[in-house]
């Protein structure tokens, strides 16, 4: 499966230095040059989580002593943002009195250890940190990924169009959202049985991410039910990706059931450029377009253009009295 940006395996792990001392850069990018790591500077706190929210590091080196922003400041922020919780910091300070250390560790250092400090333990440590680190990322994207299809799951559909959504407000873009419902998927389950419906909505997944694009979010949203994020995609190109999507899924002779055509019905929300609507009601907005697409008739697209108004009546019931 392929995942986009998030998971691209960078070359190097990126390791950043918190340190108002230059000295201490080329020190360290010396003696771990052998380390095959990319280190990237910053000589002071206020830099050094501008840097973060740029480069995103697999490791944060931070010292204390710093004028203007000391490392606690600095220590303080990463824990306290949610983007940046999760990436381990070791300490390196001149300060050695227990109070200090508590401290560090309080606030969620991972490690610490004091100047001068020996390379080779400090090798050993860097080590330790950004493995546990890539078993921590790994393991939170296993709990993102849905195990029968492959894609992400609900839980992270909830949280990524949360994103787009802040996304194209802040910077007036193009998004569309499509729900894909497989058509009397029940009656799929009891002729054929429960391997042939898990096939069938496996095959769904396989078509929805091949004929995506990169950057598009591809879900299962729960059941026979799939969602596509698409940023940078107004309703209209919305339309004609789905409109293909639902002939190349009508075209599949499925093995299990030769004789059995598999259709979806789907319903798209987007806007060309901003629209002052809430993530739920971009959401609720894909859902009564899928709905629409149900009762009329099944195996169609309809959309709804989020800047125009044109959207399904709203006292048409929830999807789930669709069937």
């Amino acid at each position: 499966m392929s995942t986009g940006s998030e998971t691209t395996a960078q070359a190097r792990p990126r390791v950043l230095v918190i340190d108002d001392s230059p000295d201490v850069h080329r020190l360290l990018k010396a003696r771990l040059k052998q380390e095959e790591l990319e280190i990237v500077s910053s000589e002071s706190g206020e830099s050094g989580l501008e840097e973060l929210k740029k480069s995103r590091p697999d490791l944060v080196l931070l010292d204390l002593d710093m004028p203007t922003m000391d490392g606690f400041e600095v220590l303080r922020a990463i824990k306290d943002n949610a983007d940046t919780v999760h990436i381990p910091v070791i300490v390196l300070s001149g300060l050695a009195n227990a109070e200090d250390k508590v401290a560090a560790f309080d606030l969620g250092a991972h490690d610490y250890i004091i100047k001068p400090f020996e390379f080779t333990e400090l090798r050993v440590r860097i080590r330790a940190a950004l493995r546990l680190n890539f078993l921590l990322r790994m393991l939170s994207q296993r709990a993102q990924i849905d195990g029968l299809t492959g894609l992400w799951n609900r839980a992270y559909f909830d949280r990524r169009v949360q994103d787009e959504v802040s996304r194209v407000q802040r910077h007036d873009g193009a998004l569309s959202i499509a729900f894909f419902d497989a058509d009397h998927f029940k009656s799929i389950n009891d002729t054929f049985g429960h391997p042939a419906g898990d096939a069938v909505l496996q095959g769904l997944g396989q078509i929805i991410q091949r004929d995506s694009r990169q950057s598009d979010i591809a879900c299962r949203y729960g059941g026979e039910e799939f969602v596509l994020i698409m940023p940078s995609t107004g309703p209209e190109d919305a339309l004609a990706f789905c409109d293909r999507l639902r002939q190349n899924v009508e075209a599949v002779v499925w093995p299990r059931h030769p004789e059995r055509k598999v259709t979806v019905s789907i319903g798209v929300a987007g806007a060309s450029s901003v629209v002052g609507l809430s993530a739920a009601a971009w959401v609720e907005a894909a859902d009564k377009c899928l709905y629409t697409a149900k009762k009329t008739g099944r195996n169609k697209v309809v959309v709804s253009d989020l800047r125009t108004g044109e959207k399904p009546a709203a006292e048409q019931p929830p999807l789930r009295k669709a069937g």
